[in-house]
């Protein structure tokens, strides 16, 4: 069916359409401020009087919009049209003209925004040159100008022409909820509409939304959209962010930290160097607004983007960074003219094949991470000057938390008497290291000299729980879903049960605390209680599995070693191919496989009969389970071995068959590899690693 020319929406509604129509229907019925006549309302309706008196002054003031929708629902009898009863707040908004600037004949000015909505720019003109206050018009119940509907509706050509038609006075003109329409066109990420309506007026660069006190450029900000940022950053001036206009510039420097743009944010710090001591419009410092991806220890990258990441060299470092329209403008215009050349097209090429291989990615990583370094160094270096620590001790907290390795350390080399500070428990950085199992951060407790490491130890937080104490409570789960199985969380809780206890004295190990009056080991035992029936559960399970695995091996390899491929020879009873080189490639597979897959089965059964005390899971148990586990791959790996000896021994001619039946043959040790081999590395790594703690750190006084 053909749709009228101004039609509502685009298409006519049938019984296969009405969730797009509808929503086609709401976005109109928005703009044209008439949501709220069919909008469900929990208010009582109005009086029937009153009812029928708005709405014959509703249709009077919209009859094309009835007549349309009128069209619309024509074409669908199955959806029949409610009683329509309009709420108060529906009169109130199209009857009120209280606040200053609104225009009392609103029906006067309708046909401008039917045309701003259509993105009819001669209507719009004409209009406007008839009534040229129309400009200052707005709609009842969003308090929106014609400029904000444009700009929310990205009509860029009708934006600009207003623009030039509006003072800056105009532009400063805010809707119901505060926004300008440059917070609206920044919120919308439109660069044309920004650069058009700040090069109007700078003043609206400093005009914040509503009572949340964020301006056009930290909205941005906010939804990643930078090349507006960029470009208002350019554009305002700098006082404007100074501390003493208010939360802005500590805002806008958070957003730009937590946004990886840290060139910006130095350029940013180095003009304003304040701002490091400024809470931003959420009452939180900068230095708060790292993130674990800042650097490399919060970067999870495989063994090969490692290698490249090492690699990589860097030349520049960010420093004078400023940032110009014009430049990036002239940089723009030079690369256009670079694409077109032939350099330019090697150039593309190599960065296409760069771009393919991931190192691109990987040296924007990098770069990042030297970036963050250097803004962190900078404003620890403003902080060295200022005794003050409130807003730097809750972003160690925070970071220590995270796991950011990186940031503690250079804190702590910046202001090393941040490490006696205390959080809301009264429990020091390194006992906050300790109940967040942070143990990269808790290894810098080895710079410090023995009876530092002692003193912290030794204090204990309002509930009386020292650095043992702490290391006896559970974990947090966060960190034990980073290891596998019950039995090596149990483990990793031992290790650092064991590792606190060096730094601590023996009067200390036995001294209980005031709330639950235990002493550490008694804490340890109560908390980790469950998780030890289930490391024990786990380490059953897999012992009780691979032992019918490793029985069935023992029984075919017993069986194999009798029944050798060929038979014996009737009159020695030697094997007939017993001086064939294979056969005896068969005989020491078979022989090899038979006894460590006897091993194997010895070992889960000592698994199964342990006694499962907690001790038992720092290195009996795991030692058990890496034996049996390695024994019995090395079974599963002969006995294939053995098999395809035997099957060439026996059709060695008919290869077609032999390749692929061997090629088969790997499939169950590619198996077990893929599923168990990962669980054997880490389980041996744990237990005869070089552990998880570095004391290696440099001592420092």
């Amino acid at each position: 069916m053909v749709v009228p020319a101004g039609a509502i929406v685009v298409e006519v509604l049938n019984k296969d359409n009405y969730e797009h129509w509808s929503a086609l229907v709401k976005n109109y019925l928005l703009a044209q401020d008439l949501w709220d006549v069919v909008e469900a309302t929990a208010e009582p309706p109005i009086a029937e009087a009153e009812a029928d008196q708005f709405i014959k002054a509703w249709r009077k003031k919209t009859p094309a919009l009835y007549m349309q929708s009128k069209f619309h629902a024509g074409h669908m009898q199955k959806f029949k049209p409610q009683p329509f009863v309009p709420s108060n707040s529906t009169v109130q908004s199209a009857t009120s003209s209280n606040n200053p600037g609104y225009y009392n004949d609103f029906h006067q000015y309708q046909p401008l925004f039917d045309a701003v909505w259509s993105g009819d720019w001669n209507k719009t003109n004409e209009f406007l040159t008839q009534h040229p206050n129309a400009i200052r018009g707005r709609v009842p119940s969003t308090n929106r100008t014609a400029l904000h509907v444009a700009t929310e509706l990205e009509h860029e050509h009708i934006v600009e022409e207003l623009v030039q038609l509006m003072s800056e006075e105009d532009l400063e003109l805010t809707d119901k909820l505060g926004w300008t329409a440059l917070a609206v066109a920044a919120k919308k990420g439109n660069l044309k509409m920004v650069e058009c309506m700040v090069r109007k007026s700078k003043k609206i660069l400093s005009i914040p939304v509503g009572t949340s006190n964020k301006t056009p450029i930290i909205l941005a900000a906010i939804i990643e959209q930078w090349d507006v940022v960029h470009y208002l950053y350019s554009a305002t001036p700098p006082q404007d962010l100074m501390p003493e206009k208010g939360p802005y510039g500590a805002g806008l420097l958070c957003n730009f930290i937590t946004g990886m743009k840290f060139g910006i944010a130095l350029e940013l710090i180095q003009c304003c160097p304040q701002l490091v001591f400024t809470k931003n419009y959420s009452g939180v410092f900068p230095m708060q607004a790292f993130i674990p991806s800042a650097f490399p220890s919060g970067t999870r990258l495989k063994f090969w983007q490692r290698w490249i990441y090492n690699c990589i060299h860097i030349e520049g470092v960010i420093s004078d960074i400023r940032v110009s329209v014009q430049n990036e403008g002239n940089e723009e215009c030079n690369q256009m003219k670079i694409t077109w050349s032939v350099v330019g097209f090697l150039q593309g090429l190599k960065s296409n094949l760069l771009e393919l291989l991931g190192i691109n990615r990987i040296r924007k990583i990098k770069q990042a991470h030297i970036q963050s370094f250097e803004l962190l160094h900078h404003m620890c270096e403003v902080t060295k000057h200022r005794h003050s620590h409130d807003h730097v001790v809750p972003a160690i907290f925070k970071a220590i938390k995270r796991g950011m390795f990186e940031f503690t350390d250079t804190v702590l080399q910046a202001r090393p008497d941040l490490m006696w500070f205390s959080n809301q428990k009264d429990r020091n950085l390194f006992h906050f290291a300790i109940e967040c199992r942070q143990e990269k951060i808790y290894s810098l407790i080895y710079r410090l000299n023995k009876r530092k490491r002692i003193m912290i130890g030794h204090k204990a937080d309002k509930s009386g729980n020292c650095a043992l104490h702490v290391a006896g409570m559970l974990s947090p789960l966060a960190r034990l879903d980073n290891i596998s199985g019950a039995a090596l969380q149990m483990q990793r809780e031992l290790q650092w049960f064991k590792e606190v206890e060096t730094i601590v004295l023996p009067r200390i190990k036995e001294s209980p605390n005031y709330v639950d009056d235990m002493m550490p080991c008694e804490l340890f035992t109560k908390n980790h209680k469950e998780l030890v029936k289930e490391g024990e559960r786990w380490m059953k399970e897999s012992a009780t599995s691979c032992t019918v695995v490793g029985a069935l091996i023992i029984t075919i390899m017993f069986a194999a070693a009798f029944t050798v491929p060929g038979g014996n020879n009737g009159e020695t009873g030697f094997p007939i191919f017993l001086h064939k080189k294979l056969f005896m490639t068969f005989i020491v597979s078979d022989v090899i496989s038979l006894f460590s897959s006897t091993t194997s089965v010895l070992m889960f059964l000592g698994i199964l009969t342990s006694r499962y005390a907690e001790d038992d899971f720092l290195k009996s148990l795991p030692t058990k389970m890496i034996i049996g586990l390695s024994t019995l791959f090395i079974s599963i790996a002969t006995m294939m071995v053995a098999f395809s000896s035997a099957l060439f021994i026996m059709i060695h001619e008919q290869s077609w068959i032999v390749i692929p039946v061997i090629f088969l043959a790997s499939v169950p040790v590619t198996l077990f590899i893929w599923m168990q081999f990962p669980l054997l590395v880490e389980m041996y790594i744990s237990t005869y690693g070089r552990g998880i703690f570095d004391r290696k750190v440099k001592s420092r006084a």
